[in-house]
């Protein structure tokens, strides 16, 4: 299907562009296999401008789908092995003196990228971890005295174990939260399994992926999300949800309130609002439906609800807290 011109109407743009994605979940198939659901949301948080963070055990090709679908993408992109021994420099860049022209240079450092996988980020400390929160918040990184800008679209992906595991290090909230969604990958069905140990015990198998999308094609999703419409019932309805998580009591949810240290930020109600957006448009819907949202509400609130001590001792997860919050708060 041939680019649509761009006073096409949207109903074209939409048919193209659905295409395209049909065709990126396709190719990134030819080498990841049954993580559909890893890729949607990772393709959420592209095309609505949120960064996205993948927990699981290892194993799971969470770096091999990132890494496949930045080839599918044709963005730059660049990985970073976080350790014990990594330095901010490693990650933003660093002035170098260059002897030749007795002056210091810019050595950018791979942060500088399209796409960045920040691959076990929970490996090295806090102060490396929060090298990232100027770039992922603000677009730019300062290096010496002088700020640059990035290159758009900037999207950080980034992977960890779960936090239990040995010689990791949590991440701090303030980091937590600059992320839109925490995805939880978990392991693959048997039929998606034996399709993996077929695959990888044939020595000579290369998946290969050809590039569908363009940065171009990037903006021009986003553009149609934009203007995907969403009633102010169901903005009230975010709302809604976000301050139940700072105030269950008044929601008739009182059996939480002993639980809950902290709700979620203000960025909850904007990665539910763009989310949802997003879920709509790959429906091929211009339009928000509650199931929208009810669709993205575990990803986007679980990693912004911190619960205390008492919730661990009693086995309270903040998962059980999302499934009331969704079964409880109305849509009036």
């Amino acid at each position: 299907m041939a680019a649509p011109d761009p006073t096409a109407s949207a109903a074209d743009q939409l048919a193209y562009y659905q295409d395209k994605i049909k065709q990126v979940f396709a190719e990134v198939g030819k080498v990841v296999v049954g993580q559909q659901y890893m890729v949607n949301r990772l393709l959420i948080g592209l095309f609505t401008g949120g960064h996205i963070l993948l927990e699981g055990v290892p194993g799971l090709a969470k770096t091999l789908t990132i890494s496949t679908l930045s080839k599918v993408l044709h963005l730059h992109f660049q990985r970073v092995q976080f350790t014990p021994d990594l330095l901010p420099s490693d990650l933003v860049g660093t002035m170098i003196y260059n002897q030749n022209q007795s002056e210091f240079q810019v050595k950018k450092g791979p942060i500088f990228a399209n796409l960045v996988l920040a691959d076990e980020v929970n490996r090295s400390p806090a102060k490396v971890q929060s090298a990232l929160l100027e770039a992922m918040q603000e677009k730019q990184v300062t290096i010496g005295e002088t700020t640059y800008p990035l290159d758009l679209p900037f999207l950080v992906l980034a992977t960890q174990n779960p936090v239990e595991q040995e010689g990791t290090y949590p991440l701090p909230e303030a980091q937590v939260d600059r992320f839109m969604m925490k995805v939880y990958v978990d392991y693959l069905k048997k039929a998606d399994e034996l399709e993996v140990m077929r695959r990888m015990a044939n020595l000579s198998y290369v998946g290969e992926v050809s590039p569908v999308l363009t940065k171009e094609d990037v903006f021009g999703v986003r553009g149609l999300i934009n203007q995907v419409q969403i009633s102010e019932t169901l903005e009230k309805y975010i709302v809604e949800l976000v301050f139940a998580t700072r105030k269950p009591a008044e929601y008739d949810l009182a059996e939480f309130a002993q639980y809950v240290q902290f709700g979620v930020s203000p960025r909850a109600s904007i990665a539910l609002h763009r989310a949802a957006k997003a879920v709509a448009f790959f429906d091929s819907r211009d339009y928000v439906l509650p199931e929208d949202i009810k669709e993205v509400a575990t990803d986007v609130l679980n990693h912004r609800i911190l619960l205390n001590y008492e919730a661990e001792a009693d086995g309270i997860r903040t998962q059980d807290l999302i499934e009331a919050i969704l079964k409880k708060v109305p849509i009036s």
